[in-house]
């Protein structure tokens, strides 16, 4: 389960005395380490009981402009310090069952229930409330990441996220199926920026099946694939062959074979590339190419495809 990390402490520490920290020298972000060193900083902050209404406050005299400028996130997060290439710090609303805001939306747009891990380690404190429950689950992050996967999931424990309680949790690794706090509570997090995260997924689990759900992130890269390769811009497709072929992250390795697939016209294309397809090292293109063999097999006028793959 994600580090509780223990610091009991007086202090009183700003919002700016903790992006100060996260800004010098002494933190890395790439580092897990680093990024524990955070805490006493960061409980420090938790002592100080007035800033995170006082910047609510004047976020809304301004009709909230500041937070629509910088803040990619749903309404659930409050972005305290906009991202700088190495850190940012948001602040996350956990509503009950009993606030309006949760009846009047669902569970799943707070991800409760909804058993997932992250792609980026991130240090969390317990601000105000009671906290969120979670149970907590590992697993050894090596999966390949398409639905369906079997994982090795280990239950460790039920536990909440209480005022002043500070937890590391780990880029694919730590797995939560979050649940409801018992009333309204908030937490605060340090994320550190890293270059891995571009290639990092977060997954939804099936926790009574051990398997993978489906992944809940897509990158911009498999979105920007499809779009090259389709239009043909400049080399796209000698790039897209690259990817399919080499690129460390299998799931862009899949991203660019499905550009590479929509580029065939005919029964014999499909076929050569059905062929190619099931050559590939990679598991998870040749996971995807059976299955579009097996549904192009069922349509009739495809009979080069069911030739193709035997």
């Amino acid at each position: 389960m994600p580090h509780v990390i223990r610091h009991e402490t007086d202090a009183l520490a700003t919002l700016d005395d903790l992006a100060d920290h996260c800004r010098s020298a002494a933190f890395d972000p790439e580092s897990r380490d680093s990024l524990a060193q955070v805490a006493p900083v960061l409980r420090a902050l938790g002592n100080n009981r007035s800033f995170l209404a006082e910047m609510a406050l004047d976020a809304l005299k301004d009709a909230c402009r500041e937070q629509g400028l910088s803040n990619g996130y749903s309404p659930q997060v409050m972005l305290l310090v906009p991202p700088d290439g190495r850190f940012f710090v948001r602040a996350n609303l956990w509503p009950s069952d009993h606030d309006a805001m949760l009846r009047d939306s669902s569970r799943a747009a707070y991800y409760y229930n909804r058993p997932h891990d992250h792609a980026f380690d991130f240090l969390t404190l317990g601000y105000a409330g009671p906290g969120y429950w979670s149970d907590y689950y590992e697993y050894d992050g090596a999966a390949e990441g398409v639905a369906g996967e079997a994982v090795d999931l280990r239950f460790i424990e039920r536990s909440r996220l209480e005022e002043g309680k500070m937890m590391l949790y780990r880029a694919n690794v730590d797995i939560h199926d979050q649940l409801p706090p018992d009333a309204m509570s908030v937490s605060i997090n340090v994320m550190p920026m890293t270059a891995a995260q571009a290639w990092r997924r977060q997954y939804f689990f099936d926790l009574s099946a051990g398997r993978i759900e489906g992944c809940a992130t897509i990158t911009a890269a498999e979105i920007l694939l499809p779009l090259s390769v389709r239009f043909g811009a400049g080399n796209a497709r000698d790039l897209a062959e690259s990817f399919a072929a080499s690129h460390p992250d299998p799931r862009l390795r899949l991203a660019a074979w499905k550009a590479l697939e929509t580029q065939a016209s005919g029964d014999a294309e499909e076929s050569r590339m059905i062929e190619r397809g099931l050559a590939q090292p990679c598991a998870l293109i040749r996971d995807h190419v059976r299955r579009r063999a097996e549904s192009l097999r069922n349509e009739p006028d495809i009979a080069v495809i069911a030739a193709a793959t035997g």
